[in-house]
């Protein structure tokens, strides 16, 4: 069982970087949808992305269409501040797609409309136009594990090399 973070057209390395970090540290797979802002071997995403990068399960596709052609039947979930349903509120399924937009421009009004039970938002305060894209995946991917229960991952730390005063 694992779950699928899927970049539509990404801007910025570093949140790519820290997106594909998290991908790793959960057993995510990250899909990534041309065109992207920028190149794969990029300072900036290698220096988020740390030594995790070459352990990332990553597949890059030349456009939507290309990623659907791909992934018949996937459950895709669509992030977007428009959406009436707050991610919390559904109930994610194994091996479904967590979809986020550009940084720029988010998902396409016509992607979403074509999909509007499956949009999910993020709640926030007041007037503030979204969150940063690297945060907003991994707030969504933890409430789906999370309603997992954390499978296959670590639950318990140890403090024993610490020293607490």
């Amino acid at each position: 069982m694992a779950f699928n973070i899927v970049l539509l057209e990404p801007e910025i390395p570093a949140n790519t970087g820290n997106i594909g970090r998290t991908c790793v540290a959960t057993g995510t797979r990250l899909h990534l949808i041309e065109p992207l802002g920028f190149r794969l071997g990029e300072k900036e995403l290698r220096r988020a992305g740390l030594d995790y990068w070459p352990r990332l399960d990553v597949t890059i596709y030349s456009n939507f269409e290309d990623f659907l052609l791909r992934n018949p039947g996937a459950k895709l979930y669509m992030a977007t501040t428009k959406a009436k349903k707050v991610y919390s509120q559904v109930s994610f399924e194994p091996d479904c797609y967590l979809m986020f937009g550009s940084e720029g421009r988010g998902i396409p009004e016509e992607l979403l409309l074509a999909r509007q039970e499956t949009a999910i938002r993020i709640p926030m305060l007041g007037d503030n136009r979204s969150l940063n894209l690297s945060n907003a995946a991994a707030i969504v991917l933890y409430e789906a594990l999370r309603q997992q229960g954390f499978a296959q991952m670590k639950l318990e730390g140890s403090l024993t090399k610490y020293r607490w005063k």
